[in-house]
């Protein structure tokens, strides 16, 4: 017998020097329970004098807690493996998935070649590791390589590794490669399926994916949430519903996974009460509330304009994770409550949490949306001088907004020429939006100009631009922009405003009547103006209409119609004097709905809540929360 197998000879190597001494185990089984370098090492000695320090089985689990555990050292790993005369397979294993776990993908390659030179034999478990490692390296040549070798070394039929490979080809965005794999699996189970569904939802072919899911043979949670998400990606909110209340009529559980997909897709249309019931489900179905769905749910109580739901979720947690506290002060901030977005971060501070670039990206935008132009300045600065934050780009956009909105326009302009990178449209675009509120007509012509270049299909600089020239008086200048957009064939993007009622989500267009209550609507429509009328409301003149066009709604729909105007009619036909209502808008409210919003709150005795393009507006007893400052 040899040494090795007299040493693990049965029942077990344990000995008693007495009635009460402990029992001694062998170094390799004290191995199972090592917990440090230190320890391991120890046993590494005592296998030597042992005389087991070439053997592939005592030095692979030594290799193994080296190059896979979090306590151990990849570094003394391969030390180790280049003192053994014949490694085998389970042992470059270990130490590919040990370059894998740090991210060295080129390693694992460099190491696969060497195992070949060696002549060791790869088995199923080497491959998908590899793959893995050309996915992340974004290794298309050796990629391709490695699967030349799956089929030559005989795992053409190994649905782990043609799993990998699907997500392989995936990841390097090769949709026809990974279609070939998945079509010539002899066997494809839900992860094959999943995956393909992914990849053609990452690439935008929401359509694919679909069919590629209706095709399953059976789903599992995962391939639900995968389509699910895959619509909530790209926009398609009421598909998102539809799926999702299906996968509930099949009486499927929901899972963490699930319930965030679906709870971005309730931010998304602003469907507060679909969100509350998915919030109520986690909470009786005892849901791990981990901290990114924890965030999803303060981010949709924010995003649906229910602030104070937000709140008492975010107090609620036992945990709170820096992405739940930006969330908050995000949502503090895009309310137009600039002081509680300030006292949260204090809280923060004081509770020891160290803030990230976009707690001050988060900060410095609810300053600009209260007009807190000394705290702006004053956290502008503080980030760098007390938490070593360099600003970045959204920093640098936050506060010229933040000038730019009070009327800062020098001073705006002059940030922008000392920023230490060349800025984007989002720093451009925030001065261009300051030079038309203020009808600094030189200055938001000569930055309009540039911003149309660098975004030249965003049909809403060029309106803006188109404005500016009409308040000039230069209406040849007008034309020509308008021009400029036809020969470069932009489009408007059309306006769209939702409003959630009764659990189900109405959307409304501009000048629409597909709805099946359009009759009653518009009745009520047109009852809402006369009432507003006989208290002053006025429509906005010409330069109301041209700020229509800005904001993109259909050019022949007039004022009246605008769609936030409609899901108002539609709110007031569904609710009663005193209750609240919320609408969510595709673009910024135009100055004609903001006001009438204000009247029609008033007259009527309700609070409209309304979020647009880059806020929200509370409208309520006749006022606004912005205090018309947006």
């Amino acid at each position: 017998m040899s040494s090795l197998q007299t040493f693990l000879a049965p029942p077990l190597s344990i000995s008693f020097s007495s009635s009460n001494s402990k029992p001694r185990y062998s170094p390799l089984e004290s191995l199972e329970t090592c917990s440090s370098m230190a320890q391991l090492k120890q046993n590494h000695a005592h296998l030597t004098k042992l005389g087991l320090s070439s053997d592939n089985d005592a030095m692979g689990r030594l290799i193994k807690f080296c190059a896979l555990s979090n306590d151990g050292d990849l570094d003394y790993a391969l030390h180790l493996f280049d003192t053994l005369p014949h490694p085998d397979a389970f042992i470059y294993n270990t130490l590919i998935r040990g370059y894998l776990l740090r991210k060295q993908a080129a390693d694992c390659i460099v190491l696969y070649l060497r195992m070949l030179q060696d002549s060791v034999l790869p088995n199923k478990f080497t491959f998908p590791c590899l793959i893995r490692a050309c996915s992340v390296d974004v290794a298309v040549e050796e990629g391709a390589q490695i699967h030349a070798h799956v089929f030559k070394f005989g795992f053409a039929n190994d649905g782990f590794c043609l799993n990998n490979l699907i997500h392989m080809y995936v990841n390097f965005k090769s949709l026809e490669n990974a279609r070939k794999v998945f079509d010539k699996m002899p066997r494809r189970d839900v992860v094959s399926w999943t995956t393909l569904i992914s990849g053609y939802a990452q690439l935008g072919l929401v359509d694919a994916a679909f069919e590629v899911f209706e095709w399953m043979p059976e789903r599992n949670s995962v391939s639900w949430n995968a389509m699910i998400a895959a619509y909530v990606q790209s926009n398609r909110f009421h598909e998102a519903f539809a799926l999702f209340n299906r996968m509930r009529a099949e009486n499927l559980a929901l899972d963490k996974f699930v319930a965030a997909s679906m709870l971005s897709a309730c931010t998304g249309l602003g469907a507060l009460e679909q969100g509350e019931w998915i919030h109520i489900y986690i909470r009786n179905k005892g849901i791990e509330l981990d901290p990114k769905l924890a965030t999803t749910i303060i981010d949709m109580y924010c995003k649906c304009g229910c602030l104070e739901k937000a709140y008492e979720t975010f107090k609620g947690l036992t945990y709170k994770s820096i992405s739940s506290w930006n969330c908050m002060i995000g949502g503090f901030a895009m309310h137009g409550k600039g002081e509680a977005a300030i006292s949260i971060f204090k809280d923060m501070e004081k509770q020891g949490i160290v803030p990230d670039n976009i707690t001050f990206i988060n900060i410095l935008s609810a300053c600009s949306h209260s007009g807190l132009v000394e705290e702006g300045r004053y956290y502008f600065q503080y980030m760098t001088r007390v938490h070593g934050i360099e600003p970045m780009m959204e920093h640098y956009g936050c506060m010229v907004d933040l000038l730019g909105r009070a009327g800062l326009l020098d001073e705006a302009k002059k940030l922008i020429d000392q920023m230490p990178m060349t800025p984007d449209v989002g720093v451009l675009g925030a001065l261009f939006g300051a030079c038309r509120i203020h009808g600094n007509i030189e200055l938001g012509e000569q930055v309009g100009k540039r911003v149309i270049e660098l975004e030249p299909n965003n049909s809403g600089r060029y309106v803006l631009l188109a404005n500016l020239y009409v308040k000039a008086g230069r209406y040849e200048d007008m034309a020509n922009v308008r021009r400029m957009m036809n020969v470069r064939g932009v489009k408007k993007v059309p306006g769209f405003s939702v409003i959630e009622l009764e659990g189900e989500v109405n959307e409304f267009i501009a000048g629409g009547r597909d709805h099946p209550e359009s009759k009653e609507i518009y009745a009520k429509l047109d009852e809402m103006l006369d009432r507003i009328r006989a208290i002053g409301y006025v429509p906005c003149g010409a330069e109301g209409v041209v700020e229509e066009l800005d904001e993109e709604e259909e050019k022949e729909n007039p004022l009246n119609y605008h769609s936030e105007k409609l899901a108002i009619a539609f709110g007031l036909l569904k609710t009663k004097a005193g209750d609240t209502f919320r609408i969510a808008k595709n673009l910024r409210v135009c100055r004609d709905c903001h006001h009438a919003s204000k009247l029609i709150s008033k007259v009527f005795d309700r609070e409209i809540v309304v979020r647009d393009r880059n806020r929200f507006h509370h409208f309520k007893d006749g006022e606004c929360s912005c205090k018309d400052y947006w």
